[in-house]
């Protein structure tokens, strides 16, 4: 057994495998887009199986551009799209229904008719989430419910249900390994993060037998072994995260008060708050940011549906551009002197809001707006919705106050973006010199697991900036586009 570690990144539009070498390098990349299923306005799905499938060619791919055999790694770390639930056939394997996705929409009612009932606090008390679509739970009863003769066949025993993790380990293992890892669980609605376990009275209240959900391990454990037809060896799959936890570790967000925020399709920012779970007063959410050795570590996280969506609206929806890449060059030709927002609730709106009905909305246009001005308002509104949440996490934990960003994600590369970022939260950004933040992270638990990379004093040391981006806007410049960003959020939300 060789010392490199492969991660899987399996994500909301692509599916990764990225070899990494002894020295924490990236050295072989396999990348496979696959199908995104619109049944409905709101809903959202996938493939379980195209997915299984993508995962399968990036692994072998990755394996053959690192010019390595599966025989030469030591451990697989899996990171994965959180939220989206797989239902499938104990004996097959097979998912009874396509995977409902983080973004889908479809059980607001089940989210609002519970909350009439009063029953968000029991729900957030418990699992630190509220009650919204984003979350597994309601879209797991739905599943029960909408498919025929679901529930029957899961209270028999014969049905497994999972996040995308589970889904993956359930086949790379050939259906020998059940499991998945705290972080996550802690986005399911059904998991107690107080206890670390799964609880009965919510699983009751969504009619979800715990029969179906996987064990619950460390996020660096022993969650099985790759079949060995698979790869051509077998392979221990020793780390498991939710992508926003992985990209956490990745970062080296290893202390409390250190926080991370990715730009991807959405944002999210997660603050550690070490062993101290914070209660949050802002509508932020308490999660778990890994488990490690038995202890769990907790964060604050702000989730935020739309960020590099908005540069695929502009590219895909309206054409003002042609690549994601040439936002930030034509939001530099703005007119300054014209005032233009976009709120980007095409699918709602989350933290701090959490606002499923609100919609999208574009407010300031004039007779001379324009393509530069529609890409200034559209990453913008990224900086703005970042801004929103490090308000309320340093609402909720003072601590937080003093906080240095560290970003990763498609949209960091853009260094307009990211000194608008700096302006707009009127604090330091820092990119560093390795984006794949997300597949470090969870390549890290496996190869610290595996004993072949080092732990975590370590790994942090090894973390390296790239260029930090101080701010520079004027003060009343800065508070004037707030106020415009927050009167343009009020008038958008529904109600």
């Amino acid at each position: 057994m060789g010392g490199f570690v492969l991660a899987i990144d399996q994500g909301t539009t692509s599916s990764r495998a990225i070899v990494f070498d002894e020295r924490m390098e990236i050295v072989g990349v396999g990348q496979q887009e696959f199908t995104q299923h619109f049944p409905k306005s709101g809903w959202v799905e996938h493939d379980a199986d195209e997915i299984w499938d993508s995962v399968v060619a990036v692994v072998k791919s990755a394996l053959d551009r690192a010019g390595i055999t599966a025989g030469d790694v030591a451990a697989i770390g899996i990171t994965n799209q959180r939220e989206t639930i797989v239902v499938w056939d104990k004996a097959t394997g097979a998912p009874i229904h396509n995977a409902i996705v983080w973004q889908d929409r479809r059980t607001a009612q089940i989210c609002h008719d519970m909350k009439e009932q009063g029953l968000e606090e029991t729900f957030s008390k418990k699992t630190g989430l509220l009650l919204d679509p984003y979350f597994s739970g309601t879209k797991l009863a739905w599943l029960l419910d909408d498919v025929d003769g679901a529930r029957g066949r899961a209270e028999a025993g014969e049905l497994l249900a999972g996040t995308i993790d589970s889904f993956l380990i359930w086949k790379l293992t050939g259906g020998k390994a059940h499991v998945t890892d705290a972080t996550n669980a802690s986005r399911t609605l059904l998991f107690n993060i107080r206890t670390n376990e799964w609880d009965g009275e919510l699983a009751d209240l969504l009619g979800v037998p715990l029969g179906m959900l996987p064990k619950v391990l460390d996020s660096a454990d022993d969650f099985g072994v790759t079949e060995e037809g698979l790869f051509g060896a077998a392979i221990p799959i020793l780390g498991v995260a939710g992508d926003q936890q992985a990209a956490t570790i990745g970062q080296a967000c290893f202390s409390p008060g250190m926080m991370k925020s990715t730009y991807g399709t959405g944002c999210f920012a997660v603050l550690n708050t070490g062993e101290t779970l914070v209660r949050s007063k802002n509508r932020l959410l308490t999660t778990i940011a890994y488990r490690l050795d038995g202890k769990t570590i907790y964060a604050l996280e702000g989730s935020i549906f739309v960020a590099g969506a908005a540069v695929q609206w502009l590219r895909d929806g309206i054409g003002v551009i042609g690549k994601a890449e040439e936002s930030g060059v034509l939001a530099a030709k703005a007119d300054e002197a014209q005032e233009v927002y976009l709120v980007p609730a095409f699918v709602g709106l989350g933290a701090p809001h959490w606002d499923a009905e609100a919609r999208g909305a574009i407010f300031g246009l004039t007779r001379s707006t324009g393509p530069a001005e529609f890409a200034r308002a559209a990453l913008e509104s990224v900086a703005f919705q970042t801004r929103d949440l490090l308000d309320a996490m340093k609402k909720d934990w003072p601590e937080a106050r003093e906080t240095v960003l560290r970003v990763d994600g498609g949209m960091v590369a853009s260094d307009w973006t990211m000194q608008r970022l700096a302006d707009l939260l009127d604090a330091p950004v820092d990119r560093p010199t390795i984006l794949e933040t997300t597949a470090l992270g969870a390549a890290w638990l496996a190869g610290s697991r595996a004993g072949v990379w080092p732990g975590i004093e370590d790994f942090s040391k090894a973390w390296k900036l790239e260029r930090r981006f101080e701010p520079r806007m004027d003060d009343e410049l800065r508070e004037s586009k707030l106020d415009g960003w927050r009167d343009a959020v009020r008038r958008t939300l529904s109600s």
